[in-house]
This record gives structure tokens, sequence and C-alpha cells, in this order.
């Protein structure tokens, strides 16, 4: 692979936050379902939240700056998977055991030590994800160690936590969610920042995705896993990327968050040798009043204000590119839609596609003090939004003389890039969890150790059951482990067709529209222990599967339907003299070709030789 830049030279830095949902029967703090199926809404409420202080008695920049967005929440409540405890209306209950013992044999696959005694800590979260405005948390364990391929991977924090609420609608108002997914248990994995370009950040993520489902601990399907990244570079700052979903692209948006720190640090050495500033912003209503530009004068009618705000010495630097699709001025207006405003508009961009004219330009540059080298930005909304929208976006632009600002940002698969989301949270959000006493586990850590999951052990014992290294390692990687575990311990079905059917099988079923998944797992376990006793055939496994049976019944009835009763033993040998010739290939085709669903080809090739 051919990597975009000198990643060594650049001092680029790079560690992850792996988050994975438990699969566990309860929530972390109450007995209700964490299954997060289809489930009855029973009620919903609405709440306003504000930062407090955290432990140290300082209030945390992130809880701040989503508390000035000044929205309200509403939360939808289900029958079976939300309660009070999840509303904050109730205390938590004990610690989920199982979770823990969960979290405590992931912490022990990962070479972990663990604590003598789990402390449960409050993590400020005002964004409205979390009913009381605090997310549970608890250390599981600590200098850990991943080797992956050679390297050796630093595991500084394992920690149990509340999975958050999932938003149903999000406005610059109101956020709604439902209290289904909120509470359940979370594993969070940390790495040290020792991964040395991204596509190691990819192979590191799947290394530890593995281990997590080769516990059978982990819930399966889409969002039950997420992956965060935190990117420096020599002169830049650490910024954390968010909401990673395709490990696919996870490589090509941390080479586009590198590429814009880049972009940043050329505009920032630009910026301070001209001596750029910005100017305090302004209200600069009055020189629109009568304006022709739509943006505008929508804003002035609906009693909002228009703000002017001077950056001196930045002109064409606004409108400089630093990702594909991505501005300096993206950058700053994207803090401005912070706010609840659309966007701003700035000098380096075309003034007639807004139908500002000329001479409102001069009257600006008059208000404003502009000169020939500055550059102006313009923000129009209600009065309060747009004096918050402005100051964020003057803070934006001053922060551009310092280079890059550290950032908590999303990843976007579009663009391949990252875009801004709040400020860095830092370690004033946590304190202690007066609700919950401490949990002793000294009973727990031998239990956990001999459950512990190593990688290559696996690996080896698939090879050894299966026979066929690409098959194994195929299986090793597969969502279908599990199952293929359970069938071949609870049916003693060949190891090789059940990883064959699983693989292959069920692949080409799905292309065809047989839903695998819907197919129970003891009507599973019943076809394969047919194929163990002899019943059917390999290909009149595919045959069954292909019905989608809902439950035993049904396979019989398909298997009598379409004759896929196996023939074997005495029944085959009177079955070869019907068949005439002394070509053994001829013979063997010929009875293949007319039975093929009830006869087994190894078998029939070992009785014609």
């Amino acid at each position: 692979m051919t990597m975009p830049h000198d990643y060594k030279k650049l001092g680029f830095m790079c560690g992850l936050e792996i988050h994975q949902r438990l699969a566990t029967k309860e929530k972390l703090f109450c007995s209700c379902d964490a299954s997060i199926s289809d489930d009855k809404k029973v009620l919903s409420i609405m709440r306003r939240q504000r930062a407090v202080a955290g432990e140290l008695g300082e209030v945390d920049a992130s809880t701040v700056f989503e508390s000035k967005k000044d929205r309200h929440f509403t939360y939808n409540l289900f029958k079976k998977s939300s309660c009070l405890v999840d509303a904050d209306e109730e205390p938590p209950h004990s610690l989920n055991p199982e979770a823990l013992e969960a979290a405590l044999v992931i912490s022990a696959s990962l070479n972990a030590k663990i604590p003598d005694e789990i402390e449960v800590m409050r993590k400020s979260v005002v964004d409205g994800s979390d009913p009381g405005s605090f997310q549970r948390t608890m250390l599981v364990g600590f200098n850990g160690l991943l080797e992956v391929d050679g390297k050796k991977v630093p595991i500084p924090s394992i920690f149990l936590e509340e999975e958050s609420s999932g938003i149903v609608t999000n406005t610059s108002e109101s956020v709604e969610y439902d209290l289904d997914r909120f509470a359940v248990p979370l594993i969070e994995i940390d790495t040290d920042p020792v991964i040395e370009h991204p596509s190691q950040a990819k192979s590191i993520a799947l290394q530890i995705g593995l281990m997590l489902r080769l516990t059978g601990m982990a819930q399966r399907g889409i969002g039950s896993i997420r992956q965060d990244v935190n990117v420096s570079i020599r002169g830049g700052a650490r910024v954390e990327i968010k909401g990673f979903q395709e490990l696919d692209i996870m490589d090509k948006i941390i080479e586009g968050e590198v590429t814009r720190q880049l972009s940043l640090i050329e505009i920032r050495d630009e910026l301070k040798s001209r001596n750029a500033k910005v100017g305090k912003p302004m209200d600069v209503t009055n020189v629109f009043k009568n304006t022709k530009a739509k943006i505008l004068a929508q804003q002035i009618a609906a009693k909002g204000i228009v703000i002017g705000i001077r950056l001196h010495k930045f002109k064409g630097l606004v409108g400089k590119e630093i990702a594909p699709d991505m501005r300096l001025g993206t950058e700053i207006s994207n803090y401005a839609k912070m706010a609840g405003v659309k966007g701003i508009i700035h000098s380096d961009e075309s003034m007639d596609s807004y139908n500002i004219t000329k001479e409102e330009i001069a009257l600006l540059s008059k208000a404003l003090e502009i000169g020939p080298e500055d550059a102006f930005i313009l923000v129009a909304e209600a009065l309060e939004r747009t004096e918050w929208a402005a100051h964020l976006a003057a803070q934006r632009a001053e922060m551009a003389i310092d280079g890059v600002p550290s950032e908590t940002r999303g990843a976007d698969s579009k663009r391949l890039s990252t875009r801004f989301l709040r400020p860095m949270p830092g370690g004033s959000r946590m304190y202690p969890e007066t609700d919950v006493l401490p949990v002793s586990i000294k009973h727990l850590i031998n239990k956990t150790i001999m459950a512990k999951v190593d990688i290559d052990s696996v690996r080896k014992q698939l090879l050894q059951q299966i026979g066929n290294k690409q098959l194994a390692e195929q299986m090793l990687w597969s969502k279908e482990l599990q199952l293929y575990n359970a069938i071949t311990s609870k049916t003693k079905a060949n190891a090789a067709v059940a990883a064959l059917i699983l693989l292959d099988k069920f692949k080409e079923l799905n292309r065809n529209g047989v839903r695998t998944e819907s197919i129970p797992v003891d009507v599973i376990f019943y076809i394969f222990t047919l194929y163990a006793n002899d019943s059917i055939t390999k290909v009149g496994i595919g045959e069954i599967l292909s019905t989608s049976p809902k439950d035993k019944d049904a396979v019989d009835i398909a298997i009598k339907e379409k004759k896929l009763e196996r023939i074997s033993g005495i029944k085959l040998r009177k079955l070869l003299k019907e068949f005439k010739g002394n070509d053994k290939g001829a013979l063997m085709r010929e009875i293949m070709l007319t039975h093929k669903y009830n006869v087994d080809g190894e078998e029939l090739n070992t009785l014609i030789k």
C-alpha cells in the first residue's frame, strides 16, 4: 500500500477507543431487557440539562458548549426495555453481575490488570444522550497489552459503562431519544497512541473486534460496536474522531484528517506572517435594511439581526480548501451552526450569488473598517442565536491563527474526512457515583482468567477441526463463528461441512432472498443432527435451509416433499447394482446426476473404488 504521507516524519500519533455493547439479558443497573428488540412505547418525558462542576470543582468545556445550545430533550420509554432508573427517577439497582463478569473476561483477554474493587463514577454528559445528564462508568482493567502483526499495543484502560440513548430526531431546538438502548452494558477499550499509520489503526481495530466476538459476550448488528480514533501530528493538535461504523474506510478518514491538519498548519503560518487579527462582532443590520439578498432579508423581516466580523489580513484564506469539499470557511461555519444558525457568508465567496451589491459591500467595509487585504464574515438570525453564533465564528477564526484546535469531530464517510462536533472533553466532567456501593471482585479474578480468549489458540483449534487453513481463517473472522461452535459441539456434525454451509451456503441463500438469520437456532441444530446421523446429505442441508423452516416439523415436511432422505449403506449398494458400466467415473456421474440430493459423493466414491 502506498501511503500519501510520511507519517513518521509528520510526528503522527494515533490511538483507538473501541466501544462494544455486551450481550447481556439485563441492563447495567436495572432488570430491563437489554436486547433492544421491538418494544411498545408507553411514555415520553421532557427535560432540559445544564453543565455542573466535576470532582475537581471545574466545569468541563465540552459540557458548557452543549448546555449553551439551550435545547430541550424528549425521552421515549418502553414497556420491557426502559424504566424509572433509566429516566433518573429511581436510584440505580445493583451492578449487573453478568455484565461485570463479561467485562472482566475481556480485560483478562487483553492481558490487563484487574482492580481489587470496582468504583462507579459519573461522567457529565449534557448533549441529552443521558437523561440524568451523566453516564455511569467504572474502570475494570488497566495496563493491558495486545500484539498485532508483531506490534505490541499497550491498553492503558478498559471501562464498563452505560450505553447512550438512541437519537430519533435532532434539530437546533430539540432532540428526541429512545431509552430502549440507554444503559445497555458497554465496554470501552482504550489503546496508547502508538499507532504508526492509518492502515495499522484499521488492523488493530479489527483485531480487538475479533477478540470481542471470540468471547461470545459481544452484541452483534449495526451500531453494536463503534470505534473512536485520536489523531495528532507535530504542530497540530489531538483530535478525537467519533462514530466510525465502516472499518473499510477508517484509514482513508484518518488520512483525510492528517491532510486537514497539514492544511490548517499552512494557513496558520501564512496568517502569522501577515500578522492577522480577528475584529469584534458588530451589528451591521442597517447596512442591509433594503437588501435584495434573500438570506439576509428574511432574517431582518423576522426581526433578526445581521452581525459582521472583520478578519484582518485573512483575504483568500477563508476560502482555501483544507480537505475535499471543505474550506476554512466551512470550519468557521460549522462552529456558528452550533448556535442554531444555518451558516455564515464570507468574503471569499461570490457576493453576486447572494445578491449582495457592491454598494452594500462598500457600506459594510466602512462599518467594519475592512481593508484590501481583509476578509469578513456575516451571520444573520434571531438576536440571541446570532450573537452566540458570531462569538463562535470569531472564536474559530482566532483559532486559525493558532493552528489546529483540539476538538471532538465526527467521521465523514462522504468526504473521507472529519466534521466538527464539539470541543474536546477533559477530566473535569468526572465525579463519584454516590448511589452505588463499591464492588469487590477478588472472588471473580481466577474465574475470568480461566475464561480469557487467546486468538492464536482459537485459530489453531479451528485449523485442527476443519483441516483447511483458508476455510479455518474465514471461520475465525466470520460472524457465524458462534453458531459454528454450537453446531460442532451439540450435533457432532463434520466440522468442515458445517463451516462450508455457514460460510458459503448461507451467503448464497441470503443472495437469493432467504434470510438465514430468521431460521431458529434449534432448527439449524436439528438439521445438522440429521446430517450427523446420516439421515440427509450435505447437499440436502442446503435444500432444507432454502425453505426457511421455522420448526422441526417444517424440516421433516421439506425432507418428505423434496425427497431428501439419504441413501446410504446397504441401500446405496443395491442402488449401485441398478447401474451398468465399467467406467467408474461415468458411473459416479450418472448416479450423482439422478440422486444428488440423496447420495453422499464421498461415500459413493469409496464404494465404487
